[in-house]
C-alpha cells in the first residue's frame, strides 16, 4: 500500500499563493504517476494536474495551467502543487492520488491511493 499525506493548505486572500505538499510512504516503488485533484462543496472532484514519476512529464486540467505548477522531489517521495494568483473559486479540498500506470489520467477512478486532503480557502 501507499500512504499519502497532504499539507500546506490554509486561508489566503485572493491573489495570494500557497504551496501544497504530498508526501508518499509505503510501497512508493509502485508509483508511476501522481495527480492532484480538488473538490469544492457541492461539486464533483476535479482534476488539476498529473505528473509522470519517471520523467516528470505533466498534464494539466482545463484552465489549470498558468497559475498551478506541479513538481516533485524524488529523494523525499514528495510532490508539490504551487498555486499562484489564487481566486475565491479555487476554494476546495485538494487531494493527491497515485496510480501504478505511467499513462496520466484525469479520471478519479483510475487512481489507486488517495490522501486525506487539505483545505484551501481563498477569501475575496
Amino acid at each position: 500500500q501507499v500512504q499519502l499525506v497532504e499539507s500546506g493548505g490554509g486561508l489566503v486572500q485572493a491573489g495570494g499563493s500557497l504551496r501544497l505538499s504530498c508526501a508518499a510512504s509505503g510501497r512508493t516503488f509502485s508509483i508511476r504517476s501522481v495527480g492532484w485533484f480538488r473538490q469544492a462543496p457541492g461539486k464533483e472532484r476535479e482534476f488539476v494536474v498529473g505528473l509522470r514519476w519517471s520523467d516528470g512529464y505533466t498534464y494539466y486540467g482545463d484552465s489549470m495551467k498558468g497559475r498551478f505548477t506541479i513538481s516533485r522531489d524524488n529523494a523525499k517521495n514528495t510532490v508539490y502543487l504551487q498555486m499562484n494568483s489564487l481566486k475565491p473559486e479555487d476554494t476546495a479540498i485538494y487531494y493527491c492520488a497515485t496510480r501504478s500506470d505511467v499513462i496520466l489520467s484525469a479520471r478519479t477512478n483510475s487512481y489507486d491511493y488517495w490522501g486525506q486532503g487539505t483545505q484551501v480557502t481563498v477569501s475575496s
